[in-house]
């Protein structure tokens, strides 16, 4: 049995800690940001569609917590599932 707490918290704080990467990107290096996307857009055989807004404080502050939160919920859900699954009988 894991965990479901745990695993929610592991995996909310990985998707949080990822979008946090993702915001410090935009506000500190936008134009190579854009770039680097628009080479991961070509890498996979498309052709560079999004571009990158100004940077906003509020919707990065809001963009964090709700991948967490989001993350918590995926985890907890995961770990019920495996849980559900692997029952000592």
């Amino acid at each position: 049995m894991i965990n479901k707490n745990q695993v929610g918290l592991a995996v909310g704080l990985f998707l949080a800690i990822i979008h946090a990467v993702w915001s410090l990107l935009i506000a500190v290096i936008p134009t190579q940001f854009q770039s680097f996307l628009n080479w991961v857009f070509q890498l996979h055989s498309l052709v560079p569609y999004w571009n990158l807004t100004a940077f906003n404080l509020l919707n990065a502050i809001i963009l964090v917590i709700v991948t967490f939160i989001m993350g918590y919920i995926f985890g907890w859900v995961f770990a019920w599932c495996h849980n559900l699954m692997h029952k000592k009988k």
